[in-house]
């Protein structure tokens, strides 16, 4: 099994924007709507009463999803991007754990462990010269190295705030809470910030060798 490690996008990539979206989203959509119908699922499906309460129900529906949504990227896009494939590996750990245990504390504390993985990844490459955000992002852009190198420091400082807010949230909130704020707290503020970095990325954008301006 490889994973996508080319800063350059892929054909597949490029002609399927919203497959790449729709499995990025999806599980955490199934596992927001799944805690949040958690008791009408196990009204219709009984066998789901042995997993514990909704959000053991939700973890279980969200690792399945995560599997499906990896399975559907290696086979259409032919490759397995980085940051989802890391996100599931860990998702599978501490999902299991917490339902085997019947602690909800590894399965919130996922996303702590994500960020802050990705985060150090970031700032501990650029010490030793490399400026991995291309291979995280599986190469949405082409940018000169003074531009890789300032948008990993950002992006790198935004995973460790993402990391600490989850920690915030998860211990001083409700389940329900975290959960929201997990699928419509976290994405906005994402998408936000991501938006805040394009006069950047439009200042260091560079056309790879090979093409032309139009």
């Amino acid at each position: 099994m490889t994973t996508e490690s080319d800063i350059t996008p892929s054909a597949a990539d490029k002609h399927h924007p919203m497959l790449k979206l729709a499995l990025e989203l999806g599980p955490l959509m199934i596992f927001f709507f799944a805690n949040l119908r958690g008791p009408w699922l196990v009204e219709k499906f009984p066998a789901l009463a042995a997993l514990g309460g909704p959000l053991f129900v939700a973890t279980a529906l969200f690792m399945a999803a995560t599997i499906i949504s990896l399975i559907i990227s290696k086979v259409v896009l032919r490759h397995l991007p980085i940051m989802p494939f890391v996100s599931g590996i860990v998702v599978l750990v501490f999902g299991s754990l917490s339902i085997y245990l019947q602690d909800e504390t590894f399965i919130k504390m996922k996303p702590t462990i994500i960020n802050a993985l990705f985060g150090f990844t970031l700032l501990g490459g650029l010490a030793f010269g490399k400026s991995l955000l291309g291979y995280v992002f599986n190469a949405a852009f082409q940018l000169d190295a003074e531009g890789w190198r300032k948008l990993t420091i950002r992006w790198g400082i935004f995973f460790l705030f993402l990391a600490v807010l989850n920690e915030v949230v998860w211990r001083n909130f409700s389940d329900d809470f975290w959960v929201a704020f997990k699928v419509w707290g976290t994405m906005p503020i994402t998408i936000i910030f991501t938006l805040a970095q394009m006069p950047l990325i439009m200042k260091h954008t560079v056309t790879p060798a090979g093409e032309t301006e139009k």
